[in-house]
């Protein structure tokens, strides 16, 4: 009877460790960058129009736009010298490469997700960045979970700024 009872003991403590811990998985939309932007900001994105891809040294990523950005990538901007619209979003998702196991011929897929960033554009809320706001999500495949990187709205400012005459957004919408 002993063996018997610590068994159903042991059993019922592991059934209740693995329910905590699937209670436990983060909601990836409660973390936000420290006087930043918030994931839940961007909820949905998952579903936006791919803008372009590219290709880092060690990664690929996908650039997405909410529909106010790629109703104004489709007219013109910033090409023509206009400015994205207050309510314009992106979402760059970030994976590691790898070389595709099935393709008979060399491709590079993704492999582990890196990261999620985002940029939004309100220029009531973000005056010092020329209304443009910045946020990146570390994502750590070990425990399911994503991380702040920096501690503002302005954390991808600097680096966007070498593309000031574009609005400071890096990718075009390339033709299709």
């Amino acid at each position: 009877m002993t063996r018997s009872a610590s068994l159903v003991i042991v059993i019922s403590v592991s059934a209740a460790v693995l329910a905590s811990i699937a209670l436990a998985a983060q909601d990836k939309y409660t973390v936000r960058v420290p006087n930043g932007l918030a994931f839940s900001e961007f909820r949905g994105y998952e579903n936006w129009q791919d803008v372009a891809v590219s290709q880092t040294e060690n990664g690929i990523k996908v650039i997405l736009a909410n529909p106010a950005m790629i109703k104004a990538y489709r007219n013109g901007i910033p090409g023509n010298g206009k400015l994205f619209p207050d309510g314009s979003k992106v979402a760059k998702i970030e994976w590691t490469s790898k070389k595709s196991a099935e393709s008979p011929y060399f491709v590079m897929v993704p492999d582990t997700l890196k990261s999620v960033s985002f940029i939004e554009r309100d220029t009531k809320r973000f005056p010092d960045t020329h209304g443009w706001a910045y946020a990146q999500f570390l994502y750590d495949a070990a425990s399911d979970t994503f991380s702040p990187h920096g501690n503002d709205a302005k954390c991808g400012y600097e680096c966007h700024s070498t593309v000031a005459a574009k609005d400071y957004i890096f990718t075009a919408y390339p033709k299709r």
